[in-house]
């Protein structure tokens, strides 16, 4: 039977969202906007988002990767999300000082 649920994420947010480092690289350099917005959030900051929540989630550490390549990609960390929330806000919200750091490179 198939399922009626649509997918609501562009499809570099679905790659954040499945942690799929590459993918992402790969839409990032196919074009996609790195200051992409979908579902009120821009991509920096659902990476910001992801990356603490599986963290939280797993018991593990924060990581960088998807932040890092979309910074590479030149999202900026000053683009706010709809809610008003820079990433760097969402990183401090989070208590992820890996991200905080890294997104403060990119904002001075």
């Amino acid at each position: 039977m198939a399922s009626d649920i649509k997918n609501i994420w562009t499809p570099a947010h679905q790659a954040v969202e499945d942690g799929e480092i590459s993918t992402l690289a790969r839409l990032l350099d196919s074009g996609v906007d790195p200051n992409e917005e979908c579902c009120g959030m821009t991509l920096l900051a659902h990476a910001v988002d992801y990356e603490a929540d599986v963290a939280v989630q797993g018991g593990a550490e924060m990581g960088v990767a998807s932040i890092a390549v979309l910074l590479a990609y030149g999202a900026s960390p000053l683009v706010r999300s709809h809610d008003g929330k820079s990433p760097l806000e969402w990183a401090q919200e989070y208590g992820h000082a890996q991200a905080e750091r890294l997104l403060q490179r990119f904002t001075d």
